[in-house]
């Protein structure tokens, strides 16, 4: 019995060492030829993904948007097209972590961080002195929330915001419901090095398939096309390192809401009401007694934490009446 056993472990070594070499996946021809039609700058010799389209001609109107974790500029392609047909510029990141900007590790990553590489990236195109239209979602609802706190500061060289657009982030730390694995990751201590090597397309893919709605759940493509983007540089080793967000959210929470709760700029909620992570009714409850001047838009009752994807169409109006109402 104890030869059994030890000709398994013999057996299971080299079969989980080839298992953590795993090779990234290749690029979908989608997923490809959005990484082709984009460039890179370069932010304190770190190279940082962007896509930037010219729209209508003699618009001065510019959207910035801002993606979600654990994913990238691409939440963006199915409404890419519909602001092009009303921005003059429409600009996307990959935040430091993620999607084919670098990763690197060890590395602190920060909100505060994620912001000054939007200020330079606005910076390096030429349009800092431009009004800017804040378009964003998930993990980027807390960087817009900093750029926020520095334009209500009128700091020197940053962003003028025109409008802020909100979307199923987590903007209040008490109602927010992180993901089990979330949880694991950020608080892990030794063991978050472990679990980020372990994890593979199955556990990404049964983790991030309950924040869809049950009738605007992701294909297998479009999620391989979501892992690809994170395994892109290695970046399934970031994750819990990108988590820290949440911790930072906590800190920061005063400077963060109170910058929301402060500015007179035309703001606006796009809410899929379905979301677990942001929890209807507390969410929407607690976000219309802080910002009573707010607008906001709830999409269908079946749509949840990514409705830029789950409901593009609806999504897009949403935020073109918003646009169109100032």
């Amino acid at each position: 019995m104890r030869e059994w056993w030890v000709q398994v472990g013999l057996l299971a070594v080299p079969l989980l060492a080839a298992y953590l070499h795993i090779p990234p996946p290749q690029l979908s021809p989608a997923l490809h030829s959005w990484k082709s039609s984009g460039k890179f700058f370069t932010y304190k010799g770190l190279r940082i993904f962007y896509q930037d389209s010219v729209g209508v001609v003699g618009s001065p109107e510019i959207v910035v948007l801002l993606h979600g974790f654990p994913t990238s500029s691409y939440d963006w392609y199915k409404i890419w097209e519909g602001l092009t047909l009303r921005f003059h510029r429409v600009i996307a990141l990959d935040f430091l972590g993620f999607g084919f900007s670098d990763k690197p590790r060890p590395h602190h990553y920060s909100i505060f961080e994620q912001a000054s590489i939007v200020e330079a990236l606005l910076r390096h195109l030429g349009l800092q002195n431009r009004r800017i239209n804040l378009l964003s979602h998930d993990y980027g609802d807390i960087v817009a929330q900093e750029l926020l706190y520095r334009f209500k500061q009128n700091r020197s060289g940053r962003l003028t915001i025109k409008s802020l657009c909100l979307s199923n982030g987590g903007i209040f730390p008490e109602t927010h419901r992180p993901l089990l694995l979330q949880k694991l990751l950020k608080d892990g201590g030794m063991l978050s090095p472990i679990l980020t090597r372990l994890m593979n397309f199955f556990v990404f893919s049964r983790g991030l398939t309950p924040v869809f709605g049950p009738y605007t759940r992701p294909s297998e493509s479009e999620l391989w096309d979501m892992w690809a983007g994170i395994r892109n540089n290695d970046g399934n080793l970031v994750i819990d390192s990108l988590l820290q967000y949440i911790n930072q959210r906590k800190k920061f929470r005063r400077r963060w809401v109170g910058a929301l709760a402060s500015v007179s700029i035309p703001i606006h909620f796009i809410y899929g009401p379905l979301d677990p992570v942001n929890p209807y009714p507390e969410f929407l409850e607690l976000y219309r007694k802080t910002l009573p001047r707010s607008t906001v838009s709830i999409l269908d009752d079946h749509i949840s934490h990514y409705p830029q994807l789950e409901d593009p169409m609806g999504f897009l109006n949403a935020y073109m009446g918003f646009i169109n109402s100032f």
